[in-house]
Formats: C-alpha cells, structure tokens, sequence
C-alpha cells in the first residue's frame, strides 16, 4: 500500500529487512558510513557562506564571477537559476459577476475640508464561476472553469491534471520531453488524495512543497489573482460566459516580463523564509543582508 502510494519515496520491503539486520548487529545509527573518494564540497558551509559573503559585497557578480573565484563550480549555479524555470504553479479561485473595485481604485479627488462622499455598500455578486489555472515564468500554461454544478474534489482534480499534463506537453515541449518541471500546488485535500499522490507516482511528477498557512508563498495568492482580477473589479456581467470571455482577456493582456518578476519575486520571499529560520513573519521585517 505504501509502495503504491509514494513509489520511490517509499522503503522497499527488503531495505526494511536489510535495516533490521543492521540494527540487530548493532549499529546505531542511519547516516551514511564513511565511504572512499573526494567529497563534494560545493554546498558545505563553507562554500556557501563564502558565496553569500561575494555576493553582498557585490551585488552584480554574475555566475561566471563566482565560477572565476573557485567557490562552486558553474554547472551548480546554472541548475538553481535554471529552478525558477521549471516551476508550473496553480491554483482556484472564484471570479464574480460583480466584485466591488478596491478602495484605492474607487478613490475621488476631495478639495481641502470637502465632506467625504457618501457611497453604497456595494457586495460581491451571487453569480461566480471558479477558474483553475497553472502557469510558469513565461505566463499561462494551462487554464479551465468549473462547470456548473461541479465541486473540486479528488476526481475532478485528478481530470485537470490529465488537462494540464496535456497542455505542458503541448506548451512546454522541452520541460514534457525530460520531465523536469515541478509542479507547484497547495494542500488542500482534493490536491493530495490518495488517487492524485498514486497518478504523481505513476507518472514521476515532482512536486514542489508549499508551506502550510502560507499564501503570501504562493504566485497565484501574492499575484496573480489579484492582476487577474483588478481590471474585472466594478464591471458587471450579465452571464457566466461574459465572466469567462472577460478573464480569458484578462489573463491575455499580462506581458510575460510581469510572470518573470513574479517568479523573482518569489525567490525574494523563499529567500525571507530562510533568513527566517522557517518562522512566521510579517511585512518586510527580514534583512537579507544580515
């Protein structure tokens, strides 16, 4: 069942009896014996405080800099730029048929004393419809709406992972043909069934963790939604088609340097999180510099 379930991730039933033995013959413990050759020193502490030390000292160094200083070898520095890009990232969210604007974009110019105007409580309309969307740091790769009368749930899911599966291969071509993109999701149940952590197993998808309770650490929450959702805001639609037509527009007029900030972005707030120690925090209360 484990097996089934986590695949590779999972201890084999003969790694189990070869640990047992081990353990009857008394070792104690389950790091790695000392073995013969070089060991790899590009990410011990040392390198990769010298690194960080290089870098804020000058902010401009290029991968070729670092290379030149002998602290880590290119090819490791190229693969973690090289991350960023592999990263497709989704999630859902409601889209209205009426969303009030944001009070920033509902403010009126007001002469010095001038009584602030009187304004209607204005709510969200009872006319939705849900969209599901992935994209990566080049912009959409995959996009859908619930039908009607459809809840998200582990088999629904399951169907949009076939869909975005699809369109990856579609899309992205050189991601499909090594399989080396990461999916990003959070963990909502209908994301981590047992049905969805068998299908990722069969099909060696690799997934990239999200933090629990964390949403300023993920681009759909931090960003797109709201660029989705703020020239949809105040406008009113007749008919879920309209809402569909309208955001399918939306999404078409966002340049692909605005995904590519995103996921800059999001390295800035990875990197707070390790300066944080895996804390919670708020704002900018994180000095990278420290």
């Amino acid at each position: 069942m484990l097996q089934k379930a986590f695949g590779d991730n999972c201890m084999s039933r003969a790694s189990v009896f070869d640990w047992y033995k081990l353990f009857k013959e008394g070792r104690e413990r389950v790091d790695d014996e000392p073995h013969p050759g070089r060991p790899s020193t590009s990410t011990d502490a040392e390198h990769v405080n010298k690194i960080k030390e290089l870098v804020l000292e000058n902010r401009r160094l290029t991968v070729r800099d670092l290379t030149a200083s002998r602290c880590i070898c290119e090819t490791t520095l190229s693969d973690y730029q090289d991350f960023m890009k592999r990263i497709i990232t989704g999630d859902e969210s409601w889209i209205y048929a009426y969303d009030p604007e944001t009070d920033d974009q509902s403010a009126e110019y007001r002469a010095k004393g001038e009584p602030r105007p009187k304004k209607p409580r204005q709510s969200k309309s009872k006319i939705k419809v849900m969209l599901t969307v992935f994209f990566d740091h080049r912009g959409v790769v995959h996009s859908e709406f619930l039908p009607t009368g459809q809840t998200v749930n582990k088999e629904y899911y399951l169907s949009v992972m076939r869909r975005l599966r699809e369109a990856i291969r579609k899309k992205r071509p050189k991601l499909w043909a090594d399989n080396s993109w990461f999916l990003h999701h959070d963990n909502a149940p209908s994301h981590t069934g047992l049905i969805l952590r068998e299908f990722f197993t069969k099909n060696s998808t690799n997934i990239l963790p999200q933090p629990p309770y964390s949403p300023d650490a993920a681009p759909c929450d931090f960003w797109l939604f709201s660029k989705l959702k703020r020239p949809l805001r105040g406008n009113r639609f007749d008919s879920i088609e309209d809402i569909k037509r309208e955001s399918l527009r939306s999404f078409k007029a966002i340049p692909e340097i605005d995904f590519n900030n995103c996921f800059e972005e999001w390295k800035k707030r990875w990197q707070k999180c390790i300066a944080a120690g895996g804390d919670y925090f708020e704002g900018d209360e994180i000095d990278l510099a420290e």
